[in-house]
C-alpha cells in the first residue's frame, strides 16, 4: 500500500509543477518570483499528501 501510494504522490507532484509551470506562463509571472510559487505550491501539496497519507495509514489500524 505505501509503495503504490508513494508512486500516485510522485505523479501527482509531477504534475502539479507541470500546472504551476503552465500557470507561471500564462499569468507572466517573473523569472525572480517563480521559485517562491513552486516552492510554496511544493510545500502545500506536500502537506496534503502527508496527511492524507497518515489519514489513510490510521483508518486501516481500525
Amino acid at each position: 500500500m505505501a509503495f503504490l501510494f508513494v508512486l500516485v504522490a510522485i505523479f501527482i507532484l509531477f504534475y502539479i509543477n507541470k500546472l504551476t509551470n503552465a500557470l507561471c506562463v500564462q499569468k507572466e509571472i517573473p523569472e525572480d518570483r517563480q521559485p517562491k510559487v513552486f516552492r510554496t505550491i511544493n510545500v502545500l501539496i506536500t502537506i496534503l499528501l502527508i496527511s492524507s497519507y497518515v489519514d489513510i495509514l490510521l483508518s486501516s489500524q481500525r
